[in-house]
């Protein structure tokens, strides 16, 4: 296959996400976002014959094109990455658990799934990149708690000083509740049809790409679907190549990354060359 680069800049392509990463350069990625097949609906593109070999397969790919610290972010359901050596390959820090509780469909002979997993990794032996300043939350309850703890004898008369925290909020942590899914009533929301499965919240690539990227980085988004992370990395500064398998969302995609870019140069009238593009 001819290489795609740098054709693909700032573009969503027409494509297979695993034949399409071949064409991508060794080393060139910053970060990748992969909100690809779970394999537990009827939905066209997420029939595969297993999720964990699809995955394994994915990973060994972004460990050729994602640069040394790069990472990449990968969605699923609990065992996504179940029974697949994926040591080899790339680091998995952590996996995040977005937590759901207010979802609608309830188990009648198990228990209701509350969570999708977002498995970290890198690139290495650590990240490159983790700006922890940009998406700090608020201490709320744990800030009261702590002030509460601070007049204990302990630490008024004792050897122990003041709980210390940073004014600009806490670390996210693992489990991340405050941002919900989309709804019907979700002014971001594209169509219905996407509601859960195609289209994530922007605050939640936001907060991914805020972490593990800078202004001017290179972001891979396989599996593009209605554009949310090109929208976002357009956001924020940085570029982008989407891939994706359906006509239809790529259109849908097209069109709110030329909203976009619309909007920035019409805000900024010394834009970048490339949202013109």
């Amino acid at each position: 296959m001819d290489k795609i680069w740098p054709e693909a800049l700032d573009r969503v392509i027409c494509g297979d996400a695993l034949e399409l990463m071949e064409s991508i350069p060794d080393m060139s990625i910053d970060l990748a976002i992969c909100d690809g097949p779970y394999c537990v609906t009827e939905q066209p593109w997420d029939k595969i014959p297993s999720v964990q070999e699809y995955n394994l397969e994915l990973i060994r790919r972004l460990s050729c094109i994602l640069k040394n610290g790069g990472t990449a972010y990968l969605f699923g359901k609990h065992n996504c990455l179940d029974f697949i050596d994926y040591r080899p390959f790339l680091k998995l820090v952590t996996r995040i658990i977005w937590y759901q509780p207010s979802r609608l469909a309830q188990g009648r002979k198990r228990y209701t799934n509350n969570y999708d997993i977002i498995a970290y990794f890198v690139k290495g032996k650590e990240a490159a990149t983790f700006n922890l300043d940009e998406i700090r939350v608020e201490q709320l309850v744990e800030l009261v708690h702590r002030r509460r703890c601070e007049n204990v004898p302990s630490v008024r008369n004792g050897k122990y000083g003041l709980t210390k925290f940073n004014k600009k909020g806490k670390n996210p942590g693992d489990v991340w509740g405050d941002i919900k899914q989309l709804t019907y009533k979700s002014k971001e929301l594209v169509s219905r049809e996407c509601l859960n499965t195609i289209q994530k919240p922007i605050r939640l690539v936001e907060r991914l790409v805020k972490a593990s990227s800078n202004p001017g980085d290179l972001i891979l988004d396989p599996f593009m679907g209605t554009g949310t992370t090109a929208v976002v990395a357009l956001e924020l500064g940085r570029h982008f190549i989407g891939f994706e398998m359906d006509p239809q969302y790529i259109e849908v995609a097209e069109r709110r990354i030329g909203d976009v870019k619309a909007r920035l140069a019409r805000e900024n009238p010394r834009v970048q060359p490339y949202l013109l593009r």
